[in-house]
Formats: structure tokens, C-alpha cells, sequence
């Protein structure tokens, strides 16, 4: 059984009201003992007090027990006490008492131990306590790898750490068991430090059948702030209750998990405690019916059941708090000495101090000590931080209200049109300013109590030594409130302010800072961390609730439990903390402001939303469209920037967004878009990933293209188990593991990768929270859409780009990040259509800083225009003609106008004696081609016998031709060729023919002859 302490022990009382089983074995051999020893005839001595002790039976069904007599081992008696009736099984006595069973009364704890009545506590961690079991698993579904997983956690576990027990620091699944048999309604309870959401925590109880209880249904624990406790309390019911706390490591990326921490644990519910338990050492109770111990102060120590704490010999000795034991003391080191600046004197001098680190433990008479070098070196005091002056006096005080200064002259007032430009700004380090302090906290301890955790270094200000390694160095800094400069607190928008600090941190082990934020004392939450060795660089946080804030710098040199410093030059310093427009802020400059008519006089006065003020009048003038508001400048018309291609400016003009419109021309066409059916938020999930465990993971985005009047309509959450999305949503301003904006980016580890009944969510990141713009040109400033990394599109309609960035910045990209998104026109994809990252760059990026996506759609066409159709016309049938419309192929366009109706018109007959005509008037054209072929056939051979007379008549000169006959006889040919007396054309001779008289058979014709030529 479970003693508080966790130590085995033995009980003389059953809480559970369990019967033990070896009770029935002992009793077997004892009958059989007496049996032998009747035969051998071998009286046994009676039993005395000393010999036995008395325990419950089980109980019965109405609820009854006995108390009996049970011989303790190795004991041989006679004679033991007659059961007796015994309380019922409900009962138990108070804290600091215990369970007589003599008597069955209650009696205090004597000085020395305690009790706590009812319960169960484990306080002592130095071992595993009795009844807690270690079960690692490898919770993943990849086929062929299930065995090796398992294996390779079987060395996974809890492990005890003495004030404290830690969970396992890689990606197995462990589960810490504890069961316990409650006789009547209790609780459990304990503290816990969960701060890295890499791990999931969870914490349920079981019944004896395997099902969770209902009390358990929030099983996701809170993180909690570094270096801080949480608490937790459940419900349990009567009857069998399995305790689980169950880590499972998500290990993505190469950082080291900060492992989950819990102490205190306390079970109440148990029926009865038969005894006291002694005090732990270290620990003492000096007074009767004690429910705890009390822990020894330093340099003193105690012993197991110690009544007091006995002192060391300090001279030679020390112990630290809680101590069981006195250690002798080292030699000192340079590690037990720090240097710290004195506030500046009337003089303006500092003095440079050496100090012990406290609490001294070290001596300096010993060979080899280091002693204290000699303080008091004056240096000049550095000046005041912008905003406050030096009075004659040795401290920097704040400029009155509507004076500024730069720290180095008297405050001076703003000049009439100015306001001072009030926040905060802490570059010199001589004190600590009155809104921020210092602390040291360790979860194991409390050797750093009262120390101060960070140290004033004129030009910085830097950790300081602590108590031991794995401490925890705080430093705090807080700010009530946050208000924009009268000319602009009518704008509306999502920074109200911002921080700004700058560091670096210097590390030979896993040191670690952490920069958490709280609001209203009410939700705590890490911002950022950095781990290892960081050059100095800046980071910039942006306020947008008005409420109080408590900015928190935490720095731990190694989360591996120390005794001793060994890495104290292990250091983080900040240099300077910038906070604009806090409410108790003070000014180094004054800015312009607008001013209200003559009248009014020149008080500033609010400028409406989206109005800059101008130069020449002080005037407020609104921005001209299409272009927003420099929240970090509001004097002068170039406070208006433009806004980028295919956006336009809000009513307020805070912001530039896409209405999902878009026109262009090209190659002399009109090209419009229109995305309104993709301004609801689009997703993908790419995957599945390996970690380099085999942990299964998937890249999941939520992208919200444009519409909503500029709103940013994508969400991701991290543990999106532990509340609902809805909830989270809801008070996303409180919840900075809830990130809104136009592209987003979860990591997603599915419920069959590491068991678990649902997805979980973790590591959401910003990827645009600014439209730049949205055009076909493939780059917009300095950011490249890099067509390169997707398959060209064989279709002639360019793909449109959406451009985005994101403020954030990280170690990797100290611009912030890009976000690209390629619309493509594709009608075979309707709807929402089908989004994808580069092949090469499954993650969506290649560097980490520059994100691409494609999204496919069919409303990704631009829309319909005459151009896009065209028309056929029918035949004309019975005095009627239809005209059909066709979109042209392939169709590239959606919406837009719609393809014309087919219509249907009048059209006019060919007459029939108009087709007569037609024919008559073809045959009339083929005979004349006919008449005219046979004539000019005929007027050659004309021609042919003129030439042949004339060639005759050459022959014979001067002479005339005798006439041999007057005409041509039948059958004869006339060889004599014929020349006309006037020759006509083709058309003159057809004409004349027609003349020509009946009986007129001849022609007049001239014989040309040799003799003709002299006439």
C-alpha cells in the first residue's frame, strides 16, 4: 500500500478495505503448523500484544466488517483476541489522526509524524512510490515500423526528481498509473508545470471496466507560465479508480521538449490510515496531530521522524532548505561573484560593486579560493532614458504632461499644433525603472528566493547568477494600459501599439528565454522563445486590445536539475525595451496634430477615421481613394499610401483588400473577374510528413482570398482539443495559439498517428496578414510568384496572382514571410475547385519564408463577353431562317453574359419565273459561246486563204492575174485567200451577218494581187 512520501511500508491497516490475499495463505499454513504441532504434542506460548496486530476483513454486502487478530511473520502463538465486530466501512478519522484498532478510536499523531486522515499524499519523489507503473508506447499506424517504435521507447519514463516527478523528454507515449479503491466520494489533486505545447498533456481517470469518467471530460491540461505551478482537481467515485497521466511528445522539429512537472500529488477518499507516517528528512513536526511537516530553513537539516532541525556547523558546513544531511563548503570561484552599478550620486557618478552571489556557500580561507575584489570605481552615470530628466538630484524624473526631452536637457513644452508622443523607452541601465522588477524562481526549490533574477548594467541590463543552473530568471515589466495620439484615436484597426526589445543571449548548454505576455492578470501565455546562443537582433510585438499587460522575460540556462552554478557565464541581456502609445508612458518628441477652428484655439483635436492632417492648415483632410492610412504617420498627404493593383481601400481607409474584382486588357480584349465564389475560406492538407522518429504529419492551410470587406476569415488553432474553436475564436484576442489571417498554416498529427480520438493542431503560424495586391504580372515589389514552380497552364488566359505578406518575423526570415496565391482558370474544376503547393516544396515552401499555392477553379475564368460565342444561320425554309449561338471551344469563360436564345427570322423565296428566266438566260450564254466558237473557227480559214493569195500575188510582180473562172465549181477549193475591203471586229461581222439580205449570197470583197501594189 501507498504511504505519503511514497515510500513502501508496511501497513498495519487496509485503507482499501481490501482483504490481503497472503492473509488465507498464512492462515492455511498456520492450521497446518498447529496441526503438526498437536500431533507432535508441542504447546505453543501464548500470544503477547507484540506478537499480532489487527486488520479488517472485506467488507460484506450490508456494509460490515470484523476486526481480526493476525499473527505478525515468523511468529508462533497461541491465544489470539476473538474477532469483534468493526467500524463500518465508511468511516475515517480526521487530518492528524489515525485509526487505533486496539480500541477503533481516532488518536493524533505523535510529534514526529503526521497524517492525512482520509487521503493518500505523495510528496517525496526520490523513488517511484509504490503502486505507480511507467507504460511506453509508440502510438503510429505506419505499416512495417510498429515493432521498432516500441521498442525504442522502452526506455521512456517518468522519472522521480525529489521534490518533483518529470515525464519523458522524446516523442514516445508515456502514461504514469496509480490506481486506488475508494470506499466513498473523494478527490484527486496535484500541481503541475506544462510549457512546451510540443507535448500533449492529458490527465483522466478510469473505472475498473476501462471507461473514462465523466469527470475527466476536460482530460487536456493548460499550459502554464515558465517556472510557474498549475493546479488541477478532479472528482473520484466510490468503488475502483485508474489514475493516468499520459505525455505524448510531438518532436518536429530539432529543439529539445521542455518535459511536463508534477508534485503534490493528493488522493483523498481512502476509508482509514491505521498509523502515522514518519516525517521525510529534511522535514519535522514538533506538535501533535500534524497533517504535514514542516521543511528545515537553511543551514540546518533533520533525519527520517525528526521532532526539530539541527543546526550545522556554519563555519565548515551548509545546508541548503529542506536539507536531510550537512554539506561541507567549496572553495570559492569567480562563479560566487557578480558586479552590479550603484544608483547614480549628486555628482553623476556610479560606483561598480562586487557582491557574493547569495547565499554565500563557499569560503575564501581555503587553498585555491578566489576573494572579493575591491569595489568603488566611480564611472560617470549614463543619461536618463528619452522622456525623463536629472533635477539636481540622483535619480531621473518623468517629464510633466505635455513636455518632452531626450534625456540629456530639461523637458521642454510641445509647440502649439504638437502633442508629445508618449511611451516608453529604456536603453540606459543604472536602475531598475519603478514599472518593471526582478525574480528568481525555481520549481524544484527555493535556494534563488529574494534574489534578483536580472541585474542593471549601464548600457543593458543582464541575468543574474541565481541559485543554481536550471532556475528560472524573471524579470518583469508592466504597462496599464495603451492609448493611440489624439489625432488618430478615432482610427479603427488591429495595433493599438507595439513592443519592442532588443537582446542577444550567450550559452554553452540548452539555455533557454522566453518572452510571455499576460492580460489582465487573467490569461498567461508564451509568446516566443529562443534557445541557444542568439546574436542580437530584435523582435517586435504588436498590442491590439486595450487592456493591462505584464510582459515577462524568463531566462533558464539548462532545464537539467542542478546542486551547483557551473554556468554562470551563461547569460541573456537586453539592450533596449520600446513600448508606443502606453497610457503612462513619457514623451522624447513631439509629433503634428490636428487642430480645431480659430475659435476652438489649437488644442489637438481627433482626426476622423482614415483623414491625415494637412501641412499648410493643420487641418484633418480625408485620403483620396483607393489608399489607406499609415498608422506610423498622419501628417501630410504622403500619409496616404496607395493601395496596390486590383485592391481597394476600406471606408476607413486602415487597410487595402480585394472585392474579388479584377479587369485587364490584353492584346486589344477586355479581360473581368469575378471571385466571389472563392471568398470563403479555402483549405488544403498535404502530406502525410515523418518526423525522424516516424511520427506521421500533415502541412494544413486555410486560405481567405478576398471579399468581407477586407476581414481576415482564415483561422488555425493550436490544441484545438483542449476548447472549442468556436470559444477560442470568439476571445481570439486572449488566445495568441489562434492566429487569424488571409493564409494560415497548422501542423496537423492525425488521431490514428499517436492514438489519440481526435486530430490535434499545434504549431499555427501567420502566413499573410497584408493584401498587396492581386495582378497577372508574375512579381509585385520584391516578391516573385515564381510560375516556375508549378506545371505551365495550356490554356491562353494568364493565371491571376494574389500577393500577401505577414509582420512576423523570425529566426529565418527577418522580413516576415510571403504568401503567394496563383488563381487558374479551369472550367473542368467548378466550385471552390482544387488547391495545391509546389511538388518540390510539399510544406508549401522551399526557404521557410516564401509560400506558393495554385488554386484551380472554374471561377478562376474571367468573365463571359460577346467574344467568347459565336453564330450560325440556318437554312431558309418556307420563308423562315433560324440563327444558333455556340460558345467558342474550348469554353474559358463563366458567367458574365449569357449565350444568346436562338431566334428565328424572315427570309425571301426565289420567284419561279424569275428561275425560268435564270435558265433561259443560262441556255442564251451557252449559245452564244457556241455561235461564237464557230464563227471564229470560220474567220480562220478566212484568213488563212487571204494569206495564201497574197503570198501568190508576191510571187509574180507586174503582172495581172488571168481570171480562169469567175466563180468556185462544186468540189473545188478556192485556194485564193479573200481580203475584206474594210476589216470589222468579231461583233461588226456578227452584226452585219444579221443585215445581210436573203437573196444577197456574195460578198464585195478586194483581190489584192501583186499588180495592185503599182495601181
Amino acid at each position: 500500500m501507498l504511504q505519503p512520501g511514497g515510500r513502501r511500508r508496511r501497513r498495519r491497516g487496509w485503507g482499501s478495505g481490501s482483504f490481503p490475499a497472503w492473509l488465507c495463505s498464512w492462515a492455511l499454513v498456520c492450521c497446518q503448523r498447529e496441526a503438526g504441532a498437536a500431533v507432535a504434542s508441542l504447546p505453543l506460548p501464548p500470544c503477547r500484544e507484540a506478537d499480532y496486530h489487527f486488520e479488517y476483513t472485506e467488507c460484506d454486502s450490508s456494509g460490515s466488517r470484523w476486526r481480526v487478530a493476525v499473527p505478525n511473520p515468523e511468529v508462533e502463538c497461541s491465544g489470539l483476541p476473538d474477532p469483534i465486530r468493526g467500524k463500518e466501512c465508511t468511516f475515517s478519522c480526521a487530518s492528524g489522526e489515525y485509526l487505533e484498532m486496539k480500541n477503533q478510536v481516532c488518536t493524533k499523531c505523535p510529534e514526529g509524524t503526521f497524517s492525512v486522515g482520509s487521503g493518500i499524499q505523495f510528496v517525496e519523489w526520490d523513488d517511484l512510490p509504490a503502486g505507480f507503473t511507467n507504460v511506453a508506447t509508440y502510438m503510429d499506424s505506419v505499416d512495417g515500423s510498429s515493432e521498432n517504435k516500441a521498442e525504442s521507447c522502452s526506455k521512456s519514463s517518468w522519472n522521480p526528481r525529489g521534490n518533483y516527478i518529470e515525464s519523458n523528454r522524446d516523442d514516445c507515449t508515456v502514461a504514469l498509473i496509480y490506481t486506488v479503491l475508494l470506499k466513498k466520494s473523494g478527490f484527486v489533486s496535484f500541481e503541475y508545470q506544462y510549457i512546451d505545447k510540443n507535448i500533449i498533456f492529458e490527465f483522466f481517470v478510469q473505472n475498473d471496466q476501462c471507461q473514462e469518467m465523466d469527470s475527466t471530460s476536460d482530460k487536456w491540461m493548460k499550459l502554464t507560465n515558465s517556472g510557474e505551478w498549475g493546479s488541477h482537481f478532479i472528482t473520484l467515485k466510490p468503488g475502483t479508480n485508474i489514475l493516468y497521466w499520459r505525455t505524448t511528445g510531438i518532436f518536429i522539429g530539432s529543439q529539445a521538449m521542455k518535459p511536463v512537472l508534477v508534485k503534490n500529488v493528493t488522493i483523498e477518499g481512502v476509508a482509514y490510515t491505521s498509523e502515522c507516517f514518519p516525517c521525510k528528512p529534511g522535514t519535522f513536526s514538533n506538535v501533535t496531530g500534524s497533517s504535514t511537516c514542516q521543511i528545515c530553513p537553511k543551514n540546518t537539516y533533520s533525519e527520517m521522524g525528526a521532532k526539530a532541525c539541527t543546526k550545522c556547523q556554519e563555519e565548515a558546513h551548509y545546508a541548503d532548505e529542506g536539507s536531510g544531511h550537512c554539506k561541507e563548503r567549496p572553495p570559492c570561484t569567480n562563479n560566487d561573484i557578480f558586479q552590479i552599478h550603484t544608483p547614480c550620486d549628486q555628482d553623476g557618478k556610479t560606483r561598480l560593486m562586487y557582491k557574493w552571489v547569495e547565499s554565500k556557500i563557499c569560503r575564501e580561507d581555503l587553498p585555491g579560493a578566489v576573494t572579493l575584489p575591491p569595489s568603488g570605481e566611480r564611472k560617470e552615470c549614463p543619461p536618463c532614458n528619452p522622456g525623463f530628466y536629472n533635477n539636481g538630484s540622483s535619480f531621473c524624473t518623468p517629464c510633466p504632461q505635455d513636455m518632452f526631452s531626450d534625456g540629456t536637457w530639461e523637458c521642454k513644452p510641445c509647440p502649439p499644433g504638437t502633442e508629445p508622443a508618449l511611451g516608453l523607452e529604456y536603453k540606459w541601465w543604472n536602475v531598475l525603472p519603478h514599472n518593471m522588477k526582478t525574480s528568481c524562481i525555481n520549481v524544484a526549490n527555493s535556494k534563488c528566493d529574494g534574489m534578483n533574477g536580472w541585474e542593471v548594467a549601464d548600457d543593458h541590463i543582464r541575468t543574474g547568477a541565481g541559485g543554481t543552473d536550471d532556475d528560472y530568471l524573471v524579470l518583469n515589466l508592466h504597462i496599464p494600459g495603451f492609448k493611440l495620439p489624439t489625432s488618430v484615436t478615432r482610427m479603427t484597426g488591429s495595433e493599438l501599439g507595439r513592443l519592442t526589445f532588443v537582446f542577444d543571449t550567450i550559452c554553452s548548454a540548452d539555455c533557454s528565454l522566453y518572452f510571455i505576455m499576460d492580460i489582465n492578470e487573467n490569461y498567461t501565455n508564451v509568446v516566443k522563445s529562443w534557445s541557444g546562443t542568439k546574436e542580437k537582433q530584435s523582435y517586435t510585438y504588436i498590442i491590439s486590445k486595450n487592456a493591462s499587460y505584464t510582459f515577462t522575460w524568463a531566462f533558464q540556462r539548462t532545464n537539467q536539475g542542478h546542486e551547483s552554478r557551473k554556468l554562470i557565464y551563461d547569460v541573456a541581456k537586453i539592450y533596449t525595451i520600446t513600448v508606443t502609445n502606453a497610457v503612462d508612458g513619457v514623451a522624447s518628441f513631439c509629433q503634428a496634430c490636428a487642430v480645431g477652428s480659430e475659435q476652438s484655439g489649437s488644442s489637438c483635436i481627433p482626426c476622423p477615421a482614415g483623414h491625415y492632417i494637412e501641412k499648410e492648415t493643420s487641418q484633418c483632410k480625408e485620403c483620396p481613394p483607393n489608399t489607406y492610412m499609415s498608422i506610423h504617420r498622419v501628417y501630410g498627404e504622403e500619409a496616404c499610401v496607395p493601395c496596390g493593383p486590383g485592391s481597394r481601400s476600406t471606408k476607413d481607409h486602415f487597410s487595402c483588400f480585394s472585392d474579388c474584382k479584377l479587369s485587364y486588357v490584353k492584346n486589344n480584349r477586355s479581360f473581368t473577374y469575378d471571385f466571389s465564389n472563392l471568398s470563403r475560406v479555402g483549405t488544403v492538407m498535404n502530406g502525410p510528413s515523418f518526423t525522424a522518429r516516424g511520427t506521421k504529419f500533415f502541412h494544413f492551410f486555410n486560405i481567405s482570398l478576398c471579399g468581407n470587406q477586407g476581414e481576415k476569415m482564415a483561422f488555425c488553432a493550436d490544441n484545438i482539443t483542449d476548447i472549442t474553436l468556436k470559444d477560442m475564436v470568439a476571445e481570439s484576442e486572449y488566445y495568441s495559439n489562434v492566429v487569424r489571417a488571409f493564409v494560415c498554416q497548422s501542423t496537423i498529427i492525425p488521431p490514428d498517428s499517436k492514438g489519440f480520438r481526435t486530430a490535434l493542431a499545434l504549431q499555427s503560424n501567420s502566413l499573410a496578414d497584408t493584401f498587396l495586391g492581386a495582378t497577372i504580372e508574375t512579381s509585385l515589389g520584391s516578391i516573385n510568384a515564381n510560375p516556375d514552380m508549378f506545371n505551365q497552364s495550356e490554356r491562353k488566359i494568364p493565371d491571376v496572382h494574389f500577393y500577401y505578406k505577414s509582420s512576423g518575423v523570425t529566426a529565418t526570415c527577418q522580413i516576415g514571410r510571403t504568401s503567394v496565391v496563383t488563381l487558374r482558370c479551369d472550367p473542368a474544376k467548378p466550385g471552390q475547385g482544387k488547391i495545391s503547393v509546389p511538388s518540390l516544396c510539399p510544406a508549401g515552401t522551399c526557404n521557410g519564408c516564401s509560400f506558393y499555392f495554385l488554386w484551380e477553379s472554374a471561377e478562376a475564368c474571367p468573365l463571359c463577353t460577346q467574344q467568347d460565342y459565336h453564330e450560325i444561320e440556318g437554312a431558309c425554309k418556307k420563308g423562315h431562317q433560324e440563327i444558333l449561338y455556340f460558345w467558342n471551344e474550348p469554353k474559358q469563360c463563366v458567367k458574365g453574359v449569357s449565350l444568346p436564345e436562338k431566334k428565328t427570322i424572315k427570309c425571301e423565296m426565289v420567284d419561279f419565273w424569275l428561275k425560268v428566266g435564270a435558265a433561259v438566260g443560262a441556255f442564251t450564254a451557252v449559245l452564244l459561246i457556241a455561235l461564237i466558237c464557230y464563227f471564229w473557227k470560220k474567220n480562220q480559214k478566212l484568213e488563212y486563204k487571204y494569206s495564201k493569195l497574197v503570198m501568190s500575188a508576191n510571187s509574180k510582180e507586174c503582172e495581172l492575174p488571168a481570171a480562169d473562172s469567175c466563180a468556185i465549181m462544186e468540189g473545188e477549193d478556192n485556194e485564193e485567200e479573200i481580203v475584206y475591203s474594210n476589216k470589222q471586229s468579231l461583233l461588226g461581222k456578227l452584226k452585219s451577218l444579221a443585215t445581210k439580205e436573203k437573196n444577197n449570197h456574195f460578198e464585195s470583197v478586194q483581190m489584192k494581187s501583186s499588180g495592185s501594189q503599182n495601181i
